[in-house]
């Protein structure tokens, strides 16, 4: 298993959280994705060590950045 940290701007409510976490999720090989409203920082577990192209994929598909 690999854990990275990830800081997403644009965040202002539950929902957004949702819609990030639901997208990071998405990506092959993530166990599991922890979003903090107040920083922006997202933790994502994976079986694999993901690329940073799909989480800012997934990110902006959420309608999002990563800083």
């Amino acid at each position: 298993m690999t854990t990275a940290t990830y800081t997403v701007t644009g965040m202002t409510c539950g929902h957004c959280v949702a819609s990030v976490r639901e997208e990071i999720e998405a990506i092959a090989g993530v166990r599991s994705v922890d979003v903090a409203l107040d920083t922006g920082a997202v933790q994502v577990t994976s079986d694999r060590s993901i690329d940073l192209a799909e989480v800012t994929a997934a990110v902006t598909e959420a309608g999002y950045e990563l800083a």
